[in-house]
């Protein structure tokens, strides 16, 4: 795990294919059929699922330790390095050369999240009817409506669509969502960066693009601890990495605090997933196949992508700045959509760009 962790870049889709690789392929520690049934109970888990598929894959090798070390060596190779790029934005963010690199890469990660979210709503918009949640889900983000009862909205939507028959016949309706959000100061403590990015690692549903929109709505609008500018940031810090989307927590922890702020946001942010993978996996077979269950989960990815695309319109406000990042980022979009190349080729070319604009300006 150690040495994907080091080498995964290009996302979770990359990351699950490498882990195929190497757990079934090259080493033999589960069948395709095992791999397929582990992937698709974390599938149905917040967070970030391809970093809880290689916790799964690990417990099932190498038992309850086997699950901490997998998952901790798949998640810090890449939280040092976005540690390293945290305290690197600090000192060089405003000079030319670190604005240069900045000003290429934005554009080419709205791009990425455009073909992620294209990607993804092909396989989880199943009716048509869905892309009314969905647009319903962009406006409402749009608006500023908090982001869990969007959420927890589309989901509620789905499942008295779906089951309309049933609650005919008086069944009951096991859903409940809550969610309680209080006033923080503006400048955060440990317990509040825990606080926040705990409760992340517990909400954030669909992939990790989708944590961006929590990000925008809970360290930009609610709490005032970052600007958008930064959290743009933070999301190109973690492009250039490899391992899970998700350590932009570090790169965001570093701002709000330094290393020790960091170290709790990371911790906060995937402490989680390891208790949710270890508590649900053996009952998620059982709750995929609940019609209230299914159909809550096909309404939180719904809403999930259309986060996701409101995200894209506020991140490409930030990033599109002038004609040349305009070029940048369709640039970027046709080569990710047509050649699909590693993320990582794109944002090294979008800073080299950037370094040049500033160079020759």
């Amino acid at each position: 795990m150690a040495k994907l962790g080091c080498i995964a870049f290009g996302g979770p889709a990359v990351h699950v294919a490498m882990l195929r690789d190497e757990t079934v392929a090259r080493r033999g520690w589960v069948t395709d059929a095992e791999f397929l049934d582990l992937f698709g109970a974390v599938s149905v888990l917040p967070g970030p699922s391809s970093t809880q598929l290689a916790i799964v894959l690990s417990r099932r090798r190498a038992g309850w330790l086997g699950l901490v070390v997998g998952g901790v060596c798949f998640i810090a190779p890449a939280m040092v390095i976005v540690l390293g790029l945290a305290w690197a934005y600090r000192r060089y963010g405003a000079t030319p050369t670190g604005g240069g690199v900045l000003y290429g890469v934005r554009p080419v990660v709205v791009a990425i999240v455009v073909v992620a979210l294209w990607q993804l709503a092909r396989t989880a918009v199943k009716r048509r009817w869905y892309v009314v949640i969905g647009a319903g889900t962009v406006a409402g983000y749009l608006l500023r409506v908090n982001v869990l009862a969007l959420l927890a909205a589309s989901a509620l939507a789905v499942v008295l669509i779906d089951n309309r028959r049933r609650l005919h016949a008086s069944a009951p309706l096991p859903l409940a969502i809550a969610a309680a959000v209080g006033a923080r100061p503006a400048r955060p403590g440990l317990a509040a960066v825990l606080g926040e990015f705990a409760k992340l690692g517990v909400i954030v549903f669909g992939s990790g693009y989708v944590l961006l929109a929590f990000l925008r709505a809970d360290l930009v609008g609610h709490l005032h601890w970052l600007t958008q500018r930064q959290v743009l940031d933070a999301v190109a810090a973690g492009q250039v990495t490899p391992g899970p989307v998700f350590t932009t927590a570090t790169f965001v922890g570093y701002l709000l605090g330094g290393v020790p702020a960091a170290l709790v946001a990371t911790a906060g942010i995937f402490v989680p997933s390891f208790v949710m993978v270890a508590a649900v996996e053996p009952h998620i077979g059982r709750l995929r196949r609940s019609p209230w269950f299914g159909a809550a989960l096909d309404g939180v990815t719904v809403a999930a992508l259309g986060l996701m695309a409101g995200v894209t319109i506020d991140l490409g406000r930030t990033a599109v700045r002038d004609p040349l990042t305009a070029v940048i980022g369709l640039a970027a979009l046709a080569v990710a959509a047509y050649w699909k190349p590693n993320a990582a080729w794109l944002v090294a070319a979008g800073a080299a760009g950037g370094i040049a604009h500033h160079l020759l300006a």
